[in-house]
């Protein structure tokens, strides 16, 4: 996911600095590092899945909503994220309902006041503090915008595929939003997406808030290919063939901020394990 500054990526240098390499000027002890960390997860169960019929009456049929089981995944997963050594500190979600619903569920779980609060089976009630995370939707992360994706006869015949943004905001938990967040794609994809484009659409977008926000470890709330795309950016001679719902790809990279601006990283790590966090993967080698 991650590449060195070149004359291809000319906003990536400058954001690193001319100074990228290190200079006599800058001394080591003046440099600030900080291990950031960037948990890429799939939204949890989706009504369509678990109830056909739903899509024969539903009024936005290719928006489905989780499931109660998918909201108790998604709570359950927020409190294994929060148990973690490092706190999440900015959510980014895609515009869809079930990503939002997601969210919203996994946010609760980052903010809760008490740890009494994570005992209980849903996030109802729960006292949050909202000052705990950021939150703010990407369209960039949204579903790939293909029949791959979406059944053809499921297309929205006025083009929107999203609720209007203040109804999906309304969504998340209070006092979470970061309304000053710009986005990375100020635009929604236009159908029909190739499959080649919309990974590199993941790709693109999982680098650029990473490089956008280089103080705060980040969680992404996407869609399965994203979180595939997460892993095999990285461990390139992988394949995915599965990602469960909730399910998460976790890296890390080192950043050092230099005095003069911008930053240098060092390229991203995988933590994530095969089979482990609900992501299966095996090597193309072991085609041959």
């Amino acid at each position: 996911m991650s590449s060195p500054p070149s004359e291809k990526d000319p906003e990536r240098a400058t954001a690193v600095g001319d100074s990228v390499n290190g200079g006599a000027e800058e001394k080591k002890g003046e440099r600030e590092e900080f291990l950031q960390n960037v948990v890429v997860m799939r939204h949890g169960d989706r009504i369509d899945n678990c109830e056909p019929m739903w899509i024969s009456t539903a009024p936005r049929p290719w928006d489905p909503p989780l499931t109660e089981a998918g909201k108790i995944r998604a709570w359950c997963t927020g409190k294994k994220l929060r148990s973690k050594e490092h706190k999440i500190d900015r959510v980014l979600v895609s515009p869809f309902i079930r990503c939002i619903q997601t969210a919203a569920e996994v946010v609760s779980a980052l903010c809760a006041v008490d740890e009494a609060s994570l005992l209980k089976e849903t996030s109802a009630n729960v006292v949050l503090d909202p000052s705990k995370v950021k939150v703010s939707i990407e369209y960039g992360l949204c579903e790939m915008l293909s029949r791959e994706a979406i059944r053809m006869d499921l297309i929205p015949k006025d083009g929107n595929w999203i609720l209007e943004i203040s109804e999906l905001e309304a969504m998340l938990p209070a006092g979470t939003l970061d309304r000053s967040a710009e986005r990375v794609y100020q635009e929604m994809p236009q159908w029909e997406e190739q499959h080649s484009a919309a990974r590199h659409r993941y790709k693109e977008v999982i680098m650029a808030l990473a490089d956008k926000y280089p103080h705060e470890n980040l969680l992404l709330v996407s869609h399965g290919e994203g979180v595939g795309v997460a892993v095999t950016a990285i461990l390139k001679d992988m394949v995915v063939y599965e990602v469960e719902y909730c399910a998460y790809a976790h890296s890390q990279r080192l950043i050092t901020f230099i005095p003069s601006g911008g930053f240098k990283a060092e390229d991203f790590k995988m933590l994530t394990k095969n089979g482990k966090t609900g992501i299966c993967f095996y090597s193309r080698e072991e085609d041959y």
